[in-house]
């Protein structure tokens, strides 16, 4: 005997794009009892809801589904990728300009990182892009105290193990020399914790300056530090698949980058452009 599933979809997946949270975060949301649908307090997010169910979050009625929508931000160094900090330090949503919506940052670049920061008002989409399966290439500038050769930078190429945990084999490119310290381009397809750091500390070079440049085929080009701009929606569907209805949206992103947004060159900052001091 075939059994149909529940109409409707999870009611985590539908906060999530919503805006209100990610999934992950609307199951904590959930657990804690401030989501109620159709007047009662719900407990766990094994429920799903259609358009006719009424769904309140902290008292408040769910507003609709606004359109996905996708942000480039050129985060500085100095600020925490986090909605709050525990110490009271600056997070990149306190300094978003003004008018932005309520907006989600996809992954993270820790407080030293600058460039490439993705934002998304929809919880879907931004779990989606931080999923390892994604696979979408992250192009870094590197700035490192040292003088690697490919003997040193061998085994970054061909996948390491730090401190127990796997990193998978990275692009890297020596570009330039430049006195004690020297710059290179370094690719990756997980982004774990400091990778890139951890990595290059693991092979005797300490990292002074990291800058993401791209995430898939979205671009920094020449975003300046501190400005966001919004990829057209037509280039969103393109490059993430999304359709008219929630099952396209469902979609993988494609795994090949067309066309990004026409937002500059594809290359980064050039590695003599560091200013002032190693950050």
């Amino acid at each position: 005997m075939e059994h149909s599933s529940p109409p409707g979809e999870r009611i985590a997946k539908v906060l999530a794009r919503a805006g209100v949270a990610s999934r992950r975060e609307a199951e904590r949301m959930i657990a804690a009892g401030r989501v109620a649908v159709n007047g009662k307090v719900i407990d766990s997010p094994a429920l799903n809801v259609t358009g006719r169910d009424k769904v309140e979050v902290d008292g408040k009625a769910l507003a609709a589904a606004e359109p996905a929508r996708l942000w480039l931000y050129h985060k500085p160094a100095g600020l925490v990728t986090s909605a709050r900090d525990e110490q009271g330090r600056t997070t990149v949503f306190d300094a978003l300009p003004a008018g932005m919506p309520r907006v989600m940052s996809v992954g993270r670049l820790d407080l030293s990182s600058e460039g490439l920061l993705l934002l998304t008002n929809d919880g879907g989409i931004k779990r989606r892009l931080e999923l390892p399966s994604t696979g979408w290439l992250r192009r870094y500038r590197v700035r490192v105290k040292g003088t690697p050769d490919d003997a040193v930078l061998a085994p970054l190429r061909a996948g390491m193990e730090v401190e127990g945990e796997r990193f998978q084999p990275m692009e890297v490119t020596l570009d330039r020399q430049q006195g004690a310290n020297a710059w290179l381009t370094v690719g990756i397809r997980e982004g774990k914790n400091r990778e890139i750091r951890r990595a290059m500390e693991a092979v005797g070079l300490s990292v002074n300056r990291l800058i993401r440049v791209s995430y898939g085929p979205f671009q920094l080009g020449k975003l300046k530090t501190g400005e966001v701009s919004e990829v057209k929606g037509r280039v969103l569907r393109d490059q993430l698949g999304l359709g008219a209805g929630p099952e396209a949206a469902e979609q993988k992103p494609k795994s090949g980058p067309k066309r990004g947004p026409k937002s500059g060159p594809k290359r980064g900052p050039k590695p003599g452009a560091g200013r002032g001091r190693p950050r």
